[in-house]
């Protein structure tokens, strides 16, 4: 199959209302400054699923007009806000894509690599798993668990059990997760009230138990899976957190930036390691921390002007990078990587008033990133 490339100029996507101030207020790119063009390792795929690399997504830049983004591929195409790919049984196997970017002149400002991974449809056909998913609001909503659970239900795809003890009554039934708004992963590894213990209840971590006669409270996720799963353990898991761990870190002050992210990492690593304890088979999948809603209006509504949509931006596309460099490469130990942050429409994936909560479409988009990647997965254990 020859490459075909394709060529977008992305706009910034501006509509009555919901100006983008950093737009018109910051340059689009340094001149002695390095692009800072993200992309994962891998970009997982389904046939009969959709998967898109939205540009926006991938670069951070304030973007006063235009870029222009060539995308190579064998496969997919591209628009002027993104590279999509409906997958067909054909395209199964990896292909290497390769996205350039270039300002309004044509100066090339830098240029990234990356492959796409198909994955058959069947992948994991009559296997029976068991799926946990930890986070915070996003997940809390049931929204995109709910997407997942839709997936698998398709014909030619495994049994799935979703454990947790978060089953609201207003999602589908078998849809289960541990999401709890407002949460960090500091807060799964410690929150605990004697109290109110029970699941289900914001003040305690259903991964903390009182212990010993001092009852003082212990992350124990093997008690976990034995009162609270039933027993099962998990064999996968998707980690979806970052957002509250990191809003309050001001992009121009890097060192405490980065300091805040480290901080960050001990407390994921330690709940990991703990995770690895309890169910050394699972695979534990980090899902990167999602891209914000673009309107500015958005976050005004939120926060009024205390945390500007731009600051954001920078603290997540920040986050990411380190995410990819402390995450990545840990196959052995079987942590893997997500790419959540690529595939959501920060448009029109989110409602006009909320900043970091997207709509149904955008949940939609974050169930499919979880779910491709899961597949791929299965069949790389078939």
């Amino acid at each position: 199959m020859s490459l075909v490339t394709s060529t977008a100029t992305a706009r910034w996507r501006i509509r009555a209302g919901a100006l983008l101030l950093a737009a018109v207020t910051l340059p689009l790119h340094a001149a002695n400054a390095p692009l800072r063009l993200t992309l994962p390792p891998t970009i997982y795929a389904v046939p009969g699923v959709e998967m898109s690399l939205y540009f926006s997504n991938a670069v951070l830049a304030a973007a006063t007009d235009r870029l222009s983004f060539s995308v190579t591929c064998a496969v997919g195409q591209s628009d002027s806000v993104r590279w999509k790919l409906n997958a067909t049984a054909k395209q199964v196997g990896e292909h290497p894509l390769t996205i350039k970017v270039s300002d309004q002149s044509g100066r090339a400002l830098g240029q990234a690599a990356t492959k796409v991974r198909v994955v058959p449809a069947d992948a994991g056909r009559d296997q029976d798993i068991a799926l946990l998913i930890v986070g915070d609001s996003l997940t809390a909503a049931s929204a995109y668990p709910t997407e997942v659970a839709r997936l698998f239900a398709l014909p030619d795809n495994p049994k799935l059990q979703m454990l947790g003890s978060q089953k609201p009554a207003t999602t589908v039934k078998g849809v289960a997760h541990e999401g709890y708004g407002g949460w960090t992963w500091r807060a799964f590894n410690s929150r605990f009230e004697p109290t109110r213990p029970m699941p289900g209840k914001t003040n305690s971590s259903p991964f903390v138990f009182a212990t010993g006669e001092k009852q003082t409270p212990t992350l124990d996720v093997a008690r976990f899976i034995s009162e609270r799963c039933g027993g099962r353990a998990p064999d996968f898991v998707a980690f979806l957190l970052g957002i509250n761990d990191c809003f309050r870190l001001k992009a121009d002050n890097p060192p405490a930036l980065d300091a805040g992210i480290t901080d960050m990492f001990k407390e994921a690593d330690k709940l990991l390691a703990e995770f690895r304890r309890a169910a050394p088979r699972a695979q534990l999948g980090v899902c990167f921390t999602t891209p914000p809603n673009d309107r500015d209006v958005a976050f005004v509504a939120n926060y009024q002007t205390n945390y500007p949509r731009w600051n954001w931006r920078q603290v997540q596309h920040r986050l990411v990078e380190r995410q990819l460099e402390h995450f990545g490469g840990r196959e052995r130990e079987k942590i893997f990587i997500v790419p959540t942050e690529l595939n959501l429409d920060t448009f029109g994936g989110y409602p006009d008033n909320n900043a970091v909560h997207p709509n149904a479409a955008g949940y939609q988009q974050i169930g499919a990133s979880i779910h491709s990647w899961l597949k791929s997965r299965l069949a790389v254990e078939k």
